[in-house]
């Protein structure tokens, strides 16, 4: 199988954006030349409550479920968006609760194996 570059960005949680302090919840991979766009998220929210007690964590998991939707082209006007123009719409920059680290480069032969491999060892690390 032959190796393709591919684009990533994590999506982070950050409780309260005054103190910049963030938890890995998700992952966006694209892979051009695979024609793979997708999205996982998965919010630990015994993490998520020891950082920030108070912190609404069913309107934080409402808007973190629209990720993979849009990445994969189900949801609204912006699901309708090419590949590339949905993954920037996803990574860009935010200032609010949700957010998305820089973006990322890396080779790979499976993107969902690597999806999958980044969401191990960046958002489910103990």
């Amino acid at each position: 199988m032959s190796t393709s570059t591919f684009d990533y960005a994590l999506i982070r949680l950050v409780p309260h954006v005054e103190r910049g302090e963030f938890i890995n919840v998700g992952v966006i991979l694209f892979c051009r030349t695979r024609r793979f766009l997708a999205a996982q998220v998965e919010l630990d929210r015994d993490r998520v409550t020891a950082l920030a007690p108070h912190f609404d964590l069913v309107c934080a998991e409402k808007h973190l479920a629209l990720f993979p939707r849009i990445a994969t082209g189900g949801e609204g006007p912006i699901g309708q968006l090419s590949q590339a123009e949905r993954f920037h719409w996803l990574t860009h920059p935010r200032s609010t609760s949700i957010q998305v680290s820089e973006i990322h480069t890396g080779l790979c032969q499976d993107p969902a194996s690597t999806l999958e491999h980044l969401m191990a060892t960046m958002v489910r690390v103990n």
